[in-house]
């Protein structure tokens, strides 16, 4: 078993990172991500919003695993969050559905809001693999890896996220539009989103940011 734990701060509001992390798929730095759909949504008594989603993603594996250590090359991902607006705190839950013996990662995330204008993201993961014949500890610490360069990954595409919330508060702003609420059910609805050959979804929403400047 392998354990990740790693903090970030952004110099942004809490509201606006949420939304951002709730927006981040698609984004040029999630290609593996080929769909997300929301199948669950409730408010608490006390104002939190619940949501579950399903994700589905490549899965690969590195060159000297054995033959059908994996059934097919994508796996689904069950993703169940809450958003507290009383608390500023949005914890996630995400593991895999499939592939389980072969490896199995729970990680769970939480953006919290620090002092004034920041927020904090912590993200902690356990890998587990029960494949055995040898190959446990080789599997686990390529997972430790691979979990490793994408939380970068998804960093950057959140990053890329917020760049778009930003220019779209600013254009607002010119033409006296009000931006919704992070916190309502509406704004974080992720409905299945087929991505086109370049991984993008056409968008027409006011957020909408030209996805290919930003390609490298």
């Amino acid at each position: 078993m392998k354990f990740f734990s790693q903090s970030f701060l952004y110099d942004d509001p809490w509201p606006i990172v949420s939304l951002a992390f709730f927006l981040r798929y698609p984004n040029p730095y999630a290609s593996h991500v080929l769909s997300c759909d929301v199948i669950s949504r409730d408010f608490t008594p006390s104002g939190s919003l619940l949501t579950t989603r399903l994700i589905l993603k490549t899965a690969t594996l590195p060159r000297w695993a054995p033959r059908g250590i994996i059934s097919r090359s994508e796996s689904w991902i069950i993703e169940e969050s809450e958003v507290d607006p009383q608390g500023k705190v949005v914890r996630c839950l995400t593991r895999n559905l499939e592939h389980v013996k072969a490896m199995q990662v729970h990680e769970t995330q939480t953006f919290s809001q620090v002092g004034e204008g920041k927020t904090l993201q912590t993200t902690e993961a356990r890998i587990v693999s029960g494949f055995g014949w040898g190959l446990t500890r080789q599997i686990e610490n390529y997972g430790l890896a691979r979990f490793r360069k994408n939380v970068q990954r998804s960093r950057e595409g959140v990053a890329l996220i917020l760049d778009a919330i930003r220019q779209a508060r600013r254009q607002s702003m010119t033409v006296g539009y009000s931006y919704p609420s992070p916190t309502g059910a509406g704004r974080f609805a992720t409905a299945r989103r087929p991505l086109n050959h370049s991984g993008f979804e056409p968008q027409q929403s006011p957020e909408t940011v030209d996805y290919s400047s930003h390609r490298g």
